[in-house]
């Protein structure tokens, strides 16, 4: 008991030497911890911003990663009955939605004239296209009406909302809803769509090919999006290559490979502000040793061993590299902060766990560095002899 005692007290006694030690120079102690606090700024803020665009473009291709885009094969017009009754037969399944789409001038007339605008007018049952977007304002269309609802592009551009008329080639359909914004995707383009019935879309384009353009398989276990593929191919391609199977999948783990790498890139310019605060470091620590050299032999005539010199240097460097650390992990979170809430005006990426791991690798980078750089001056402190460190001039 006696012996755990005398360790607490030789330790809290040299953490005060340490800390004395640091306040003794204020002012090259404030300049090292700037640099690391620099550092640490710049690595986890270029963490953060490679993250924050991550997410941003992850959010943009908003729930495409469990799903199959099953298209005609090169030199096939269209997707069959025949091939979506054999789809059916697939396992793990939740949805199969076929698509028919034509691409078609549209026109609105309003107070000021006639306002155009290219999109893409799709056939698509009224079940299946609510698996894939909702609804921002109205109700969708009807089986059998002439109604229709549109994408938030189309709305914006023509300056739509529910109860208008818009004419496709003489046709004239009501819009009864407008759909959420959804982003970009790789099955269709809900944003730039116009979306009717069957029997409407049969009526503008009377001569289109009794099958369909794509279907769209959502799959119930995303693990096993490749084997579901894989299945498809077998039954449809058995003989011939009528179909192509792309799975959404790809696009998402070929963009986290992408923003992993500019991340790291990032963060690797961000090191630099690190590695120049731990040559800082070692510059203070070195000209420590030099100005208290007779102190350390002093220290070491009355018993103190290279073990507990070391542990004092250490402890310097140690608390340094804490105290501006967490300065820099502090700066780091409210300056993001401000910059998304005025940038980007979203302030959620910056709260997920990824955001913070970055904040902490910057946080732990810095005291790690502030270590390193304390190193080589506490070792050499610690091999002072007593006799050549009371001669020292």
């Amino acid at each position: 008991m006696k012996g755990k005692l005398s360790d607490i007290l030789k330790n809290n006694m040299y953490a005060e030497l340490a800390k004395r030690n640091l306040k003794r120079q204020s002012v090259r102690t404030i300049l090292a911890a700037i640099g690391i606090i620099i550092g640490v700024i710049a690595i986890s803020s270029m963490g953060i911003l490679g993250n924050s665009l991550k997410l941003s473009v992850t959010d943009s291709f908003a729930d495409i990663g469990d799903k199959l885009i099953v298209s005609p094969a090169p030199g096939e017009d269209y997707i069959t009955d025949k091939q979506i009754d054999q789809i059916q037969k697939v396992g793990n399944i939740e949805s199969i939605i076929p698509v028919s789409s034509s691409g078609e001038v549209i026109e609105y007339k309003n107070g000021g004239g006639t306002v155009q605008s290219y999109v893409a007018v799709y056939n698509i049952e009224r079940d299946d296209l609510e698996k894939l977007v909702e609804l921002e304002e109205g109700r969708y269309f009807k089986p059998g009406s002439t109604d229709c609802v549109v994408g938030s592009s189309v709305a914006s551009n023509l300056e739509l909302t529910p109860g208008q008329k818009i004419e496709i080639d003489d046709s004239k359909l009501r819009v009864v809803g407008i759909l959420k914004e959804r982003g970009l995707g790789f099955d269709i383009n809900t944003d730039s769509g116009v979306f009717t019935s069957a029997e409407m879309y049969d009526k503008l384009y009377p001569d289109a090919d009794e099958g369909y353009d794509q279907v769209i398989v959502i799959v119930k276990d995303i693990d096993e999006i490749d084997a579901v593929s894989d299945e498809i191919e077998e039954r449809i391609n058995k003989k011939d290559e009528l179909v192509t199977v792309f799975a959404t999948n790809l696009i998402t783990e070929s963009l986290d490979d992408v923003f992993r790498s500019i991340s790291l890139f990032l963060m690797g310019i961000g090191s630099i502000s690190l590695l120049v605060a731990g040559v800082s470091i070692l510059n203070v620590m070195l000209m420590s040793t030099m100005e208290r050299t007779k102190e350390i032999g002093i220290m070491k005539a009355v018993g103190a061993s290279r073990k507990d010199i070391l542990k004092m240097f250490l402890l310097e460097a140690l608390f340094l590299g804490v105290i501006a650390s967490t300065a820099g992990a502090i700066l780091t979170l409210g300056g993001s902060y401000l910059v998304m809430a005025l940038v980007v005006k979203n302030t959620s990426y910056l709260f997920t766990f990824s955001s913070m791991f970055y904040i902490m690798e910057g946080f732990f980078f810095g005291i790690a560095t502030s270590l390193v750089g304390g190193m080589y001056p506490a070792l050499k402190a610690s091999r002072m002899k007593p006799l050549d460190a009371l001669r020292y001039e």
